[in-house]
Order: C-alpha cells, then sequence, then structure tokens
C-alpha cells in the first residue's frame, strides 16, 4: 500500500525503494527495516522522509536506522545555517528551506534535516517545505535516481529553483515599491520595504552554505560517493552561490531605496517644519503689536488719531510681506 502524505507511522511522511533501472516504489517501515537487513546487492536505496512533530520519530529512528549520531545532535541544534559535510562516510545536511505557502514572513523559513549514505537517505522536517514537495512530485511523477546523493542533488536543485522564484518575486515587489517612490506615493510601503529586507538578510544567512564544511566535502568526500554525482553536487552548490549572489545584489537595492526613502521624508518633514516656522515668525509682529495695544494704560501711540488704527494696520501688513518675501526669497536660493 502506497504511503500517503501526511500519514503519521511512527512520524513517516512517505517512503520509497529506488533501484537504477526503476521508479521509486512506495515502502513503509516495516519493509524498509527489512530491506536494510539484506546485504547490499544493486545500488538501490530508500528513502524515508519523517515529520519531526510526531512524538515518537525520533526515538524510532534512533532505535531503527543506521545512523550517525552526527544526524541527531543536528536535529538538537535546530536550525542554523545551511551546510553538508562528511560524519562517518555518512552525509549529514542541513538544508534551510521556505514553507509551502511562503508570503515574505521571516518566521516562513524552516529547516530540513538529512543523513545520505550508500543505501539509505533520511529526512525529517518540523514544517512542511517547497523543495520536500517538488521531489515527492517528481518522484510520483517516474523521475529516476541512480544514487542517494542523487537524490539529494536533485532536492539542491530544487531548493535553488525556489529561491530563484524567490528572489524574482522579491524583485517585482521591490520594482513596485521603487515606482510608488517615484510617483511619490509610498503609503504604508516603506514598512513592506523593510519586511522584506528583513526576509532577505535571514535567508541569506541561512540558506548560504558554509563553504568550510563544503571544501573539506569536495576534497575528502565518503569513498562511497560516485565521481559524477560529486561533480554534481559541485555544480548544484555553485549554482545556488549564484542565487546567493543576486539575493546579495536584491538587499543593496532594497537599502539604497530605504536611504532615498529616508531622505525624502527628511526632506518633507524640513520643509514642514520650515513653513511652520515661517508663521511662527511672521505672526509674531502681529502678536506683540495686538500686546502692546491692547494695554489699559495711559499714552499709547495713535491713541488720538483719527486713522489711528489704519496705519498700525498698514505697518503690520507691511512689515509681514516684506518680511514673509525676504525668508522665502532665501529659501528659494
Amino acid at each position: 500500500m502506497p504511503i500517503t502524505y501526511g500519514a503519521q507511522q511512527n512520524g513517516l511522511l512517505c517512503g520509497y525503494r529506488f533501484s537504477p533501472t526503476e521508479c521509486g516504489e512506495p515502502i513503509d517501515l516495516a519493509q524498509a527495516v527489512e530491506w536494510l537487513k539484506q546485504p547490499a546487492g544493486d545500488a538501490s536505496f530508500i528513502w524515508l522522509h519523517f515529520d519531526l512533530t510526531a512524538a515518537t520519530s525520533q526515538a524510532w529512528m534512533q532505535a531503527n536506522l543506521p545512523l550517525a549520531p552526527e544526524f541527531f545532535e543536528a536535529l538538537q541544534q535546530g536550525s542554523r545555517s545551511t551546510r553538508i559535510e562528511d560524519a562517518q562516510d555518512n552525509l549529514i545536511a542541513v538544508v534551510n528551506d521556505v514553507a509551502y505557502e511562503f508570503a515574505f514572513d521571516p518566521s516562513e523559513i524552516a529547516t530540513l534535516w538529512m543523513s545520505v549514505d550508500a543505501r539509505l537517505a533520511v529526512s525529517a522536517r518540523a514544517h512542511p517545505l517547497r523543495s520536500i514537495d517538488r521531489l515527492r512530485e517528481a518522484v510520483k511523477q517516474g523521475v529516476r535516481f541512480g544514487s542517494s546523493v542523487d537524490l539529494l542533488n536533485h532536492l539542491l536543485e530544487d531548493q535553488g529553483d525556489v529561491l530563484v522564484r524567490i528572489v524574482r518575486e522579491a524583485t517585482l515587489k521591490v520594482d513596485s515599491i521603487e515606482d510608488s517612490l517615484l510617483r511619490g506615493r509610498l503609503d504604508r510601503r516603506r514598512a513592506e520595504l523593510g519586511q522584506l529586507r528583513r526576509v532577505l538578510v535571514r535567508l541569506q544567512r541561512l540558506l548560504a552554505p558554509e563553504p568550510g564544511a563544503l571544501f573539506r566535502l569536495l576534497r575528502q568526500p565518503p569513498p562511497w560517493v560516485a565521481a559524477t554525482d560529486l561533480d554534481e553536487l559541485r555544480q548544484a552548490t555553485e549554482e545556488f552561490s549564484l542565487v546567493i549572489r543576486d539575493l546579495a545584489a536584491l538587499q543593496e537595492r532594497i537599502k539604497l531605496l530605504q536611504e532615498e526613502i529616508a531622505a525624502q521624508v527628511g526632506e518633507q518633514t524640513n520643509r514642514s517644519l520650515f513653513t511652520l516656522t515661517m508663521v511662527t515668525v511672521l505672526a509674531l509682529p502681529i502678536n506683540i503689536t495686538t500686546g502692546f495695544f491692547g494695554m489699559n494704560v495711559g499714552g499709547i501711540p495713535f491713541g488720538e488719531h483719527k486713522h489711528g488704527f489704519l496705519v498700525v494696520v498698514l505697518f503690520v501688513v507691511v512689515f509681514t510681506a516684506v518680511a514673509g518675501w525676504l525668508a522665502f526669497r532665501n529659501r528659494d536660493r
């Protein structure tokens, strides 16, 4: 019976047995354990994918699967930067990916842990991931894998495709924000731009492969890894690094846009403060004159003059107009 997605058999989400001449055949945990007990024959291998939210998943893996202790140590460490390293002739991969319904939220970046040897590939995750879903779809469509490392390479390629799509979507968002900036209609786009930059920074920090671990692996790979698989792994990581560079370039573009927006906001603030200051200064003669002539004391100028009020009003208007003209003329310069 095929293992359906979401089936909880000690946390197993899906299981397949691969051979060089056949497509992936669904397999359950009991069949996987019995198959691993048999002596190695051809280049067949099995892939088991687990859900770490199941309480019994890690305990079952420790009790029934020949996995290196470094794999479980990586599970306990939680999310870290992407890396692939050799541990007792087992490839331990920590792959960070985005959740299936990714909406540019930093909390939607999750981790996939893998342990790969010649006969067994085990992957585990706590949240649904896009790259794993693409890999499972490829298996259903009949894609063949010559080795377990070939499966890992396919996963890295799918992850790279997902990252390329994210970069494209982020670029479209930045283009839209830049158009709003040129039209002078920012509205709430400033907050969106800041959130987008935080997501890209987190993606770059988590998804960028650790060069030291990868260099050691490519220099001294496990003996069972074929040269063709190693070349494909090197090519996949190089292409992945190119995407990370595009991600860094997009971050720099967002940073420049944020600086431009900050400059525009600062200019608008200065303009508003200048206008408020000018209004206050120009209203000062009127307030002073009103205060003086409002005092109920003797000797008020023009108190006995029949046109005294008009004279004072004319003086205040002329003084205010001249002061305003001088102030705004200096501002235009």
